[in-house]
Order: C-alpha cells, then structure tokens, then sequence
C-alpha cells in the first residue's frame, strides 16, 4: 500500500481509515477514506427513527436540530427520506438547490448553526417520485455524507424514513460511531408493535437507543385545559420500561405543531413559548446535557421540588401541604426553600412549579396523567421514593443512591 494515501483528516491511529483492510480495493479503501474525512470532523451523530410511519419522526428530527442550533451548537440536518423528503416542507427551504462545484455540494442554510441536505433540495418538483433500488439508496446516502461540504459540526442529525429498510440499515453502516438513535412513536398499540422492532433493529447493529419519544401524547384544551387522549397516553414509556430503553418525554398533540409544520416555520423556533416547545426542550436537555456534561446532576445547575406533609416526602403528590425547593449546583446544595401550593386545580401545579424554576420533582406517587402534564411543562418527574427528609432525599439523588420502588399512585 502507498503510504502516502494514508488519511490525514485525524490523528488517531486507531481510526480504521487509516489502513487499507484485506481484499480492500484501493478504490474503495480511498473512497472509505473520503467518508471519514468528512464524519470526524462531526462531533455527534444522532439517528432519528421509527419503525412507524405517520408518528412525527420528521417533526421530531427538524425540532431537535433547530434547538441544538438555538443553542448555538453547529448543527447538521440529513434527510435520508429518499421517497418522502419532509425536511424542505419543514423548514420552509423548498425552493433550496445545493449547489455542486462537480465534486462537492455546498448544504442549504437554515438560520446561523444549522445545515440542511435532503434529496428534495435535487428533485425538480415536489411531484417527482424517487423510484430507486437498494444500492442506488446506499450510493446517495454516501454521497451526502461524503461530497457534503459538511465542514466542522458539533451534532448531525439524520431524519430516516420508517421501518427497518434499505435507508435506516445504510446509515447505520456508514456511520459506524452514531451516538445512537432517538425512537419516536405515538402512544396506541398499533404503533408501538412497530416501533418495537426499531429498537429490536437497532440492538442488532449495536446501535445506542438513546431514547424513546412518545409524540401526540393527549391534548389539552386551549379553551378549558381539559385534557383528553385521543391516541392513549404512556404506551412509549411503558415499551421503553419494558425494552430496558430511555425514555426521554411527552410530545402532547398541538394544533399549532401541524400549523408550523405546513407553514415551514418550526415550533421550537417560532412557537418556543408554548407547552409543546417547552415540553420538547425539556427532551432536548435531557438528551443533549446529559452527553455533553456527562452528568446533569453534578455539574448543571438546577432546582428539585420534593411535595411534604408534616416536613417529609408526601405518600402521595396531590396530598402534599408545601414544596421544598431545593437548589443544586456542581453536585452540591447551595439553598432551599418551603412554599405552599396554590390550588390543586388540573394543571395548576406544573405551571406553577415551573414558574418557580422547577426542573425536576421526586414524589412518592403520581398519577400518569399528571407525570404526562409534568413533562409537557417540561419537568422530569421521579416516582417511588421513599417518605425521608427533602434534603436527605436529595442528596440521595445526588450520590446515585436514592431507593425507589413502586409508584403509590397510578390512576
């Protein structure tokens, strides 16, 4: 082998670029180099996947890199939806080209941080219909990533099409380093019997499931706040429990998601003060934080809310006569504080804690309904802790030792 065609994108001699491997080509082995050239200059790379269609799975994946890049990470958005592109719809970039100097496409722009690639942006209407076989897919998909001038990105995001097909398998073999995948369903049983195989596909290519998203989970009224579940609610957490996954949060269902979507105007940009935005920037922290710091609960700083009757932690969560607040900063408590509740009116509580800055409660019981309010509030919510003192429940969290068992109250 010529040595002088050895890569030189990084400095790692364990990358596998580095060397030709047996019966390699040296065709394909300087194309295999090409592709690492690009994707080391990516600092995280995330899957969003279902085996599901019609679930939001593309809503989810443009959301999630808009807030990365609200955040001001450089941020990268692949849509490898080869017969269903959405992410030009999305984001308002239909009329978008990428523009190709013959060797090397330039992405459109999305605001400052964010990169967009879909194959919409090379279709010459949106009434063109992609009819291509399995290699023909796996040879697009390589050329994104490849001759993609992605340059320096602290996350690329990639928008896959359901199911467990051509499109899914090809990403997952070409970016071999994937932080893992994001799982997004809807709460009913039809759904959740195909995403399981998502999650199932996933363990067979090694793949990290970094979380299950359960979206259009309930809908509460805008006029009255009652809340209703046209597609159930908790069938995400509970497959997530089951398949010994994550579960990172609630998407409720929102009309103002659908008006954006068509619009091409993301909620998580432009309707960032709604209960949907909040409840998906809650996903988003825990996601992103708890990868970027390593461990939210020893360097972020934060607020728990612990429900008391009688100074301790109440049975149950809607019994409690004040809240201890307790802050947290660098692993350690730096304040508290004990507050009474307003009235226990449905909703009232979530909004009100986290009014108070409120980002995660430790309670004994909790119905799901409430938990599902919680999250879409943006609150991450802990169960089945036991009746102790606030602070000693706390820094029982915070050590990695509190106990929980069984959540007293599931109505």
């Amino acid at each position: 082998m010529d040595t002088e065609k050895q890569c030189s994108s990084c400095t790692s001699t364990n990358c596998p670029a580095k060397q030709q491997k047996d019966e390699e080509s040296l065709e394909a082995f300087l194309e295999r180099q090409e592709l690492a050239s690009r994707l080391c200059q990516i600092g995280h790379k995330i899957f969003v996947l279902s085996g599901k269609g019609g679930v939001g799975k593309s809503t989810v994946a443009a959301n999630l890199a808009v807030s990365l890049a609200i955040r001001g990470f450089r941020t990268g958005l692949l849509d490898i939806d080869l017969h269903g592109p959405s992410i030009p719809k999305l984001l308002h970039l239909e009329d978008r080209t990428l523009a190709s100097d013959g060797k090397v496409m330039e992405p459109a722009a999305f605001g400052e941080n964010l990169k967009v690639v879909s194959i919409g942006f090379l279709l010459h209407s949106a009434d063109d219909a992609v009819i291509w076989r399995g290699p023909l897919k796996m040879g697009v998909i390589k050329q994104f990533l490849r001759d993609v001038n992605w340059g320096e990105l602290d996350y690329l995001v990639v928008d896959s099409p359901p199911g467990t097909g051509d499109e899914p398998l090809s990403i997952c073999q070409l970016i071999e380093d994937a932080d893992g995948a994001v799982i997004v369903t809807t709460p009913q049983d039809v759904a959740i019997t195909d995403v399981r195989k998502c999650i199932t596909f996933c363990g067979k290519l090694d793949v990290p499931v970094l979380g299950v998203v359960e979206n259009m989970s309930g809908f509460v009224c805008p006029h009255c706040g009652e809340r209703t579940d046209p597609f159930k609610s908790g069938g995400g957490r509970r497959m997530a429990t089951e398949m010994d996954v994550p579960f990172l949060g609630t998407v409720p269902l929102d009309p103002q998601v659908v008006a954006s979507g068509d619009e091409g105007k993301p909620f998580a940009y432009f309707a960032h003060e709604t209960e949907t935005a909040h409840a998906f920037e809650a996903i988003v922290h825990t996601l992103v934080d708890s990868e970027d710091t390593g461990s939210d609960k020893e360097k972020t700083p934060m607020r728990i809310a612990i429900p008391t009757v009688g100074g301790r932690l109440s049975l149950h969560f809607g019994h409690c006569e004040k809240f201890a607040l307790v802050d947290v900063e660098n692993g350690a408590i730096t304040g508290s504080q004990m507050l009474g509740p307003p009235g226990h009116e449905p909703g009232v509580l979530p909004r009100w804690l986290r009014e108070q800055g409120a980002e995660i409660v430790i309670a004994s019981g909790m119905g799901q309904r409430a938990q599902d309010i919680f999250a879409a509030n943006g609150i991450q919510v802990i169960v089945g802790a036991q009746p102790e003192e606030p602070l000693k429940i706390v820094r029982a969290y915070l050590d990695g030792a509190l106990q929980t068992g069984d959540n007293v109250c599931d109505h």
